[in-house]
Protein backbone atom coordinates (compact mmCIF):
# COMPACT_ATOMS: atom_id res chain seq x y z
CA UNK A 1 0.00 0.00 0.00
CA UNK A 2 1.18 3.56 -0.89
CA UNK A 3 1.79 6.31 1.66
CA UNK A 4 -0.37 8.42 -0.21
CA UNK A 5 -3.47 5.44 -0.05
CA UNK A 6 -2.50 4.52 3.58
CA UNK A 7 -2.93 8.43 4.50
CA UNK A 8 -6.17 8.74 2.97
CA UNK A 9 -7.25 5.52 4.79
CA UNK A 10 -6.26 6.93 7.98
CA UNK A 11 -7.65 10.38 7.76
CA UNK A 12 -11.09 8.25 7.09
CA UNK A 13 -10.63 6.55 10.07
CA UNK A 14 -10.49 9.35 12.34
CA UNK A 15 -13.61 10.91 11.09
CA UNK A 16 -15.84 11.17 13.87
CA UNK A 17 -18.62 9.13 13.03
CA UNK A 18 -16.77 6.88 11.22
CA UNK A 19 -16.56 3.02 12.54
CA UNK A 20 -15.70 0.20 10.48
CA UNK A 21 -19.39 -0.62 9.08
CA UNK A 22 -19.26 2.66 7.75
CA UNK A 23 -16.01 3.06 6.44
CA UNK A 24 -16.65 -0.09 4.42
CA UNK A 25 -19.98 1.70 2.75
CA UNK A 26 -18.12 4.99 1.87
CA UNK A 27 -15.55 2.20 0.11
CA UNK A 28 -17.68 0.70 -1.69
CA UNK A 29 -19.51 3.46 -2.58
CA UNK A 30 -16.73 5.33 -3.97
CA UNK A 31 -13.83 3.29 -4.68
CA UNK A 32 -11.11 4.13 -2.37
CA UNK A 33 -10.66 6.50 0.87
CA UNK A 34 -9.17 9.69 -1.52
CA UNK A 35 -12.64 9.52 -3.37
CA UNK A 36 -14.53 9.44 -0.08
CA UNK A 37 -13.00 12.35 1.17
CA UNK A 38 -12.89 14.33 -1.77
CA UNK A 39 -16.09 14.32 -2.66
CA UNK A 40 -19.00 16.54 -2.67
CA UNK A 41 -21.47 16.03 0.28
CA UNK A 42 -24.23 15.67 -2.22
CA UNK A 43 -22.90 12.68 -3.54
CA UNK A 44 -22.69 11.42 -0.12
CA UNK A 45 -26.04 11.79 1.13
CA UNK A 46 -27.97 8.62 -0.42
CA UNK A 47 -25.62 6.60 1.15
CA UNK A 48 -27.44 4.75 4.20
CA UNK A 49 -26.88 5.78 7.19
CA UNK A 50 -25.32 9.34 6.27
CA UNK A 51 -26.54 11.99 7.82
CA UNK A 52 -26.01 15.71 8.24
CA UNK A 53 -23.26 15.77 10.93
CA UNK A 54 -21.53 12.61 9.25
CA UNK A 55 -21.24 14.62 6.36
CA UNK A 56 -20.14 17.81 8.06
CA UNK A 57 -17.35 16.06 9.81
CA UNK A 58 -16.15 14.45 6.22
CA UNK A 59 -14.91 17.67 5.59
CA UNK A 60 -13.02 18.62 9.54
CA UNK A 61 -9.44 19.84 8.04
CA UNK A 62 -7.98 17.74 11.73
CA UNK A 63 -8.38 14.45 10.30
CA UNK A 64 -5.47 14.91 7.80
CA UNK A 65 -3.04 16.50 10.49
CA UNK A 66 -4.16 13.44 12.92
CA UNK A 67 -3.25 10.89 9.56
CA UNK A 68 -0.03 12.54 9.26
CA UNK A 69 1.20 11.90 12.75
CA UNK A 70 0.10 8.28 12.60
CA UNK A 71 1.93 7.55 9.28
CA UNK A 72 4.82 9.26 10.21
CA UNK A 73 4.44 6.93 13.46
CA UNK A 74 3.63 3.59 11.28
CA UNK A 75 6.92 4.48 8.70
CA UNK A 76 9.49 5.16 11.48
CA UNK A 77 8.76 1.90 13.61
CA UNK A 78 8.45 -0.06 10.14
CA UNK A 79 5.02 -1.29 11.36
CA UNK A 80 3.36 -3.74 8.53
CA UNK A 81 -0.36 -2.37 7.95
CA UNK A 82 -3.14 -4.70 6.63
CA UNK A 83 -6.01 -3.34 4.55
CA UNK A 84 -9.09 -5.69 4.86
CA UNK A 85 -9.33 -5.68 1.25
CA UNK A 86 -5.63 -6.99 0.91
CA UNK A 87 -4.36 -10.10 0.55
CA UNK A 88 -2.22 -10.02 3.40
CA UNK A 89 -5.34 -9.39 5.65
CA UNK A 90 -6.35 -12.31 7.82
CA UNK A 91 -8.78 -14.51 5.73
CA UNK A 92 -11.89 -14.96 8.57
CA UNK A 93 -11.58 -11.74 10.33
CA UNK A 94 -12.29 -10.94 6.58
CA UNK A 95 -15.93 -12.02 6.86
CA UNK A 96 -17.09 -10.37 10.02
CA UNK A 97 -19.12 -7.37 8.77
CA UNK A 98 -17.37 -5.16 11.96
CA UNK A 99 -13.58 -6.29 11.23
CA UNK A 100 -11.48 -3.64 11.27
CA UNK A 101 -10.49 -1.38 8.41
CA UNK A 102 -6.89 -1.67 9.10
CA UNK A 103 -4.76 -3.74 11.29
CA UNK A 104 -1.26 -2.98 12.51
CA UNK A 105 0.63 -5.50 13.45
CA UNK A 106 4.31 -6.14 14.84
CA UNK A 107 6.90 -9.10 14.63
CA UNK A 108 6.99 -12.57 12.46
CA UNK A 109 2.89 -13.50 11.45
CA UNK A 110 2.28 -15.93 9.15
CA UNK A 111 -1.40 -16.97 8.98
CA UNK A 112 -1.98 -18.06 5.45
CA UNK A 113 -3.83 -21.56 5.27
CA UNK A 114 -3.11 -22.51 9.13
CA UNK A 115 -5.14 -23.41 11.45
CA UNK A 116 -5.81 -20.52 13.98
CA UNK A 117 -7.45 -21.30 17.72
CA UNK A 118 -7.41 -18.88 20.20
CA UNK A 119 -7.82 -19.05 24.21
CA UNK A 120 -9.50 -17.29 26.40
CA UNK A 121 -10.21 -17.01 29.98
CA UNK A 122 -9.85 -15.88 33.52
CA UNK A 123 -7.16 -13.49 34.59
CA UNK A 124 -6.83 -15.32 37.54
CA UNK A 125 -6.24 -18.94 35.72
CA UNK A 126 -6.20 -21.65 38.88
CA UNK A 127 -3.32 -25.01 38.79
CA UNK A 128 -6.45 -26.77 36.57
CA UNK A 129 -6.71 -24.29 33.94
CA UNK A 130 -2.95 -23.95 34.26
CA UNK A 131 -2.28 -27.86 33.57
CA UNK A 132 -5.14 -27.92 31.18
CA UNK A 133 -3.51 -25.34 29.33
CA UNK A 134 -0.39 -26.56 28.92
CA UNK A 135 -1.33 -30.51 28.28
CA UNK A 136 -4.06 -29.17 25.44
CA UNK A 137 -1.14 -27.14 23.35
CA UNK A 138 1.37 -29.91 24.28
CA UNK A 139 -1.34 -32.42 22.39
CA UNK A 140 -1.65 -30.03 19.41
CA UNK A 141 1.53 -29.33 18.90
CA UNK A 142 2.95 -31.93 15.89
CA UNK A 143 -0.52 -29.85 14.09
CA UNK A 144 1.28 -26.58 14.72
CA UNK A 145 -1.60 -24.94 14.89
CA UNK A 146 -1.14 -20.59 15.46
CA UNK A 147 -2.37 -19.71 19.44
CA UNK A 148 -4.32 -16.07 19.36
CA UNK A 149 -5.18 -14.84 22.70
CA UNK A 150 -5.16 -11.51 24.43
CA UNK A 151 -1.51 -11.05 25.98
CA UNK A 152 -3.62 -10.05 29.43
CA UNK A 153 -2.74 -11.80 32.89
CA UNK A 154 -3.52 -15.03 33.61
CA UNK A 155 -5.21 -17.47 30.78
CA UNK A 156 -4.06 -15.20 27.91
CA UNK A 157 -0.32 -14.94 29.18
CA UNK A 158 -0.37 -18.93 30.01
CA UNK A 159 -1.51 -19.58 26.34
CA UNK A 160 1.21 -17.82 24.69
CA UNK A 161 4.13 -19.08 26.98
CA UNK A 162 3.20 -22.62 26.27
CA UNK A 163 2.61 -22.03 22.64
CA UNK A 164 6.36 -20.63 22.49
CA UNK A 165 7.59 -23.38 25.02
CA UNK A 166 6.39 -25.90 22.71
CA UNK A 167 7.70 -23.88 19.20
CA UNK A 168 4.22 -22.66 18.05
CA UNK A 169 3.37 -19.46 16.31
CA UNK A 170 1.73 -17.47 19.13
CA UNK A 171 -0.12 -13.84 18.18
CA UNK A 172 -1.27 -11.36 20.95
CA UNK A 173 -4.49 -8.92 20.51
CA UNK A 174 -4.13 -5.98 21.54
CA UNK A 175 -6.10 -2.90 23.41
CA UNK A 176 -4.30 -0.23 22.45
CA UNK A 177 -1.19 1.27 19.94
CA UNK A 178 1.88 -0.87 19.34
CA UNK A 179 4.15 2.21 20.97
CA UNK A 180 3.76 0.73 24.57
CA UNK A 181 2.79 -3.02 26.11
CA UNK A 182 -0.24 -3.83 28.36
CA UNK A 183 0.50 -4.88 30.97
CA UNK A 184 3.93 -3.48 31.45
CA UNK A 185 5.46 -6.62 33.20
CA UNK A 186 4.28 -9.03 30.38
CA UNK A 187 7.43 -6.86 28.61
CA UNK A 188 9.68 -9.38 29.11
CA UNK A 189 7.82 -12.28 26.53
CA UNK A 190 8.07 -9.85 23.23
CA UNK A 191 10.95 -10.21 21.98
CA UNK A 192 10.33 -13.86 21.96
CA UNK A 193 6.96 -13.84 20.39
CA UNK A 194 7.82 -11.53 17.66
CA UNK A 195 10.45 -14.02 16.82
CA UNK A 196 7.88 -16.44 16.17
CA UNK A 197 4.65 -14.39 15.67
CA UNK A 198 3.72 -11.20 16.80
CA UNK A 199 1.85 -8.78 18.17
CA UNK A 200 -1.98 -7.32 16.39
CA UNK A 201 -4.02 -4.18 16.49
CA UNK A 202 -6.65 -2.08 15.10
CA UNK A 203 -5.07 1.09 17.57
CA UNK A 204 -3.36 3.77 17.29
CA UNK A 205 -0.64 4.73 19.05
CA UNK A 206 -2.40 7.74 20.49
CA UNK A 207 -4.66 4.85 22.18
CA UNK A 208 -4.35 3.83 25.70
CA UNK A 209 -5.87 0.24 27.21
CA UNK A 210 -8.72 1.80 28.33
CA UNK A 211 -11.80 -1.05 29.34
CA UNK A 212 -13.81 -0.76 26.26
CA UNK A 213 -10.79 -1.34 23.93
CA UNK A 214 -10.63 -4.41 25.30
CA UNK A 215 -14.24 -5.57 24.37
CA UNK A 216 -13.61 -3.98 20.79
CA UNK A 217 -10.02 -6.19 20.73
CA UNK A 218 -12.14 -9.68 21.67
CA UNK A 219 -13.80 -9.24 18.34
CA UNK A 220 -11.00 -9.96 16.54
CA UNK A 221 -9.93 -12.56 18.65
CA UNK A 222 -13.03 -14.16 18.50
CA UNK A 223 -13.09 -13.83 14.60
CA UNK A 224 -9.34 -14.04 13.49
CA UNK A 225 -9.89 -17.76 14.51
CA UNK A 226 -10.90 -21.36 13.45
CA UNK A 227 -12.60 -21.64 17.19
CA UNK A 228 -12.21 -20.30 20.59
CA UNK A 229 -11.37 -22.24 23.69
CA UNK A 230 -12.17 -20.81 27.35
CA UNK A 231 -10.49 -22.28 29.43
CA UNK A 232 -11.83 -21.24 32.72
CA UNK A 233 -14.01 -18.12 33.31
CA UNK A 234 -16.56 -16.96 36.21
CA UNK A 235 -20.07 -16.23 35.45
CA UNK A 236 -19.25 -12.99 34.01
CA UNK A 237 -15.87 -11.71 32.20
CA UNK A 238 -14.40 -10.72 29.21
CA UNK A 239 -13.74 -14.30 27.64
CA UNK A 240 -17.74 -14.90 27.29
CA UNK A 241 -17.96 -11.81 25.31
CA UNK A 242 -15.65 -13.61 22.70
CA UNK A 243 -17.14 -16.50 23.07
CA UNK A 244 -20.35 -15.06 22.53
CA UNK A 245 -18.96 -13.05 19.23
CA UNK A 246 -17.18 -16.30 17.96
CA UNK A 247 -20.92 -17.69 17.78
CA UNK A 248 -22.30 -14.97 16.09
CA UNK A 249 -19.14 -15.39 13.25
CA UNK A 250 -20.55 -18.80 13.30
CA UNK A 251 -17.54 -20.42 14.47
CA UNK A 252 -16.84 -23.43 17.13
CA UNK A 253 -16.18 -22.41 20.81
CA UNK A 254 -15.01 -24.85 23.36
CA UNK A 255 -15.14 -24.95 26.79
CA UNK A 256 -13.35 -26.84 29.72
CA UNK A 257 -15.64 -28.18 31.94
CA UNK A 258 -15.17 -27.73 35.44
CA UNK A 259 -16.68 -28.75 39.21
CA UNK A 260 -19.99 -26.84 39.84
CA UNK A 261 -18.60 -25.10 43.48
CA UNK A 262 -15.56 -24.04 41.65
CA UNK A 263 -16.03 -20.09 41.01
CA UNK A 264 -13.82 -20.08 37.77
CA UNK A 265 -15.48 -22.95 36.33
CA UNK A 266 -18.99 -21.34 36.35
CA UNK A 267 -18.61 -19.31 33.23
CA UNK A 268 -17.91 -22.74 31.03
CA UNK A 269 -20.63 -24.51 32.38
CA UNK A 270 -22.62 -22.34 31.59
CA UNK A 271 -21.37 -22.36 27.69
CA UNK A 272 -21.87 -25.60 28.09
CA UNK A 273 -24.90 -26.06 29.35
CA UNK A 274 -26.82 -23.48 26.97
CA UNK A 275 -24.80 -25.02 24.07
CA UNK A 276 -22.92 -21.81 23.28
CA UNK A 277 -20.35 -24.47 23.50
CA UNK A 278 -18.59 -27.61 22.98
CA UNK A 279 -17.02 -29.73 25.85
CA UNK A 280 -13.50 -29.96 25.67
CA UNK A 281 -11.64 -32.37 27.87
CA UNK A 282 -8.68 -33.47 25.74
CA UNK A 283 -6.97 -32.48 22.31
CA UNK A 284 -9.11 -35.50 20.48
CA UNK A 285 -12.41 -33.11 21.09
CA UNK A 286 -10.89 -30.40 19.24
CA UNK A 287 -9.43 -32.35 16.24
CA UNK A 288 -12.55 -34.54 16.39
CA UNK A 289 -15.29 -31.51 15.94
CA UNK A 290 -12.86 -29.29 13.71
CA UNK A 291 -12.19 -31.89 11.69
CA UNK A 292 -8.35 -31.52 11.41
CA UNK A 293 -5.93 -34.44 9.82
CA UNK A 294 -3.21 -35.74 11.79
CA UNK A 295 -0.16 -34.70 10.52
CA UNK A 296 3.01 -36.44 11.27
CA UNK A 297 5.75 -35.36 10.25
CA UNK A 298 7.71 -38.36 8.59
CA UNK A 299 11.14 -37.52 9.94
CA UNK A 300 10.41 -37.88 13.82
CA UNK A 301 8.79 -41.39 13.34
CA UNK A 302 11.54 -43.38 14.62
CA UNK A 303 12.32 -41.35 16.75
CA UNK A 304 8.65 -40.95 18.07
CA UNK A 305 9.27 -44.60 19.63
CA UNK A 306 11.14 -43.48 22.78
CA UNK A 307 9.09 -40.78 23.79
CA UNK A 308 7.53 -41.12 27.40
CA UNK A 309 4.08 -43.03 27.57
CA UNK A 310 1.58 -42.73 29.85
CA UNK A 311 0.19 -46.44 31.53
CA UNK A 312 -2.94 -46.61 29.11
CA UNK A 313 -0.90 -45.39 25.71
CA UNK A 314 1.89 -48.18 26.61
CA UNK A 315 -1.11 -50.65 26.90
CA UNK A 316 -2.21 -50.17 23.77
CA UNK A 317 0.85 -49.76 22.20
CA UNK A 318 2.45 -53.15 23.10
CA UNK A 319 -0.69 -54.57 22.04
CA UNK A 320 -0.81 -53.43 18.14
CA UNK A 321 2.89 -54.12 18.42
CA UNK A 322 2.21 -57.87 19.20
CA UNK A 323 -1.04 -58.67 17.10
CA UNK A 324 -0.57 -56.01 14.44
CA UNK A 325 -3.41 -54.06 13.24
CA UNK A 326 -6.74 -54.63 15.58
CA UNK A 327 -10.26 -52.91 15.82
CA UNK A 328 -11.02 -50.27 17.65
CA UNK A 329 -13.54 -52.39 19.90
CA UNK A 330 -11.07 -54.92 19.57
CA UNK A 331 -8.39 -53.11 21.16
CA UNK A 332 -10.95 -51.44 24.02
CA UNK A 333 -11.67 -55.58 25.24
CA UNK A 334 -8.37 -56.73 24.78
CA UNK A 335 -6.47 -53.85 27.04
CA UNK A 336 -9.61 -53.81 29.57
CA UNK A 337 -10.17 -50.40 28.57
CA UNK A 338 -13.85 -48.40 28.52
CA UNK A 339 -14.32 -46.48 24.94
CA UNK A 340 -14.28 -42.89 26.38
CA UNK A 341 -10.86 -43.35 27.65
CA UNK A 342 -9.68 -45.14 24.38
CA UNK A 343 -11.04 -42.92 21.48
CA UNK A 344 -8.74 -40.17 23.81
CA UNK A 345 -5.96 -42.21 24.10
CA UNK A 346 -5.44 -43.00 20.57
CA UNK A 347 -6.00 -39.98 19.21
CA UNK A 348 -3.22 -38.53 21.55
CA UNK A 349 -1.08 -41.44 20.39
CA UNK A 350 -1.31 -40.59 16.51
CA UNK A 351 -0.01 -37.07 17.43
CA UNK A 352 2.98 -38.63 18.62
CA UNK A 353 2.81 -40.65 15.65
CA UNK A 354 3.81 -44.12 17.42
CA UNK A 355 0.56 -45.61 15.72
CA UNK A 356 -1.61 -44.77 12.64
CA UNK A 357 -5.43 -44.57 11.75
CA UNK A 358 -6.91 -47.37 9.16
CA UNK A 359 -10.06 -47.85 7.58
CA UNK A 360 -13.05 -49.15 9.21
CA UNK A 361 -12.06 -47.91 12.54
CA UNK A 362 -9.34 -50.05 13.14
CA UNK A 363 -5.36 -48.85 14.31
CA UNK A 364 -1.54 -50.30 14.06
CA UNK A 365 1.67 -49.56 15.88
CA UNK A 366 4.13 -47.44 13.56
Amino acid sequence: MSDQELFYLLALMKVDGVGDIMAKKLLNYCGNAENVLNSKLNQLAGIDGVGSVLLKNLKDKIIFEKADQELAFIRKNNIDVSFFQDENYPDRLKHCIDSPVLLFSGGNIDLKNRKIISIVGTRQITSYGTEFCRKLIEDLALLDPVIVSGFAYGVDIVAHQFAMEYNLQTIGVLAHGLNQIYPRVHKKYMAKMEENGGFITEFWSSASPDKENFVRRNRIVAGISEATIVIESADKGGSLITANLANDYNRDVFAVPGRVTDRYSQGCNDLIKTQKANVLTCAADLIYVLNWDIEKKPQAIQKQLFIDLDPYEQKIYDFLLKNGKELLDIIALECNLPIFRISGTLVNMELKGIIRPLPGKMFEAV
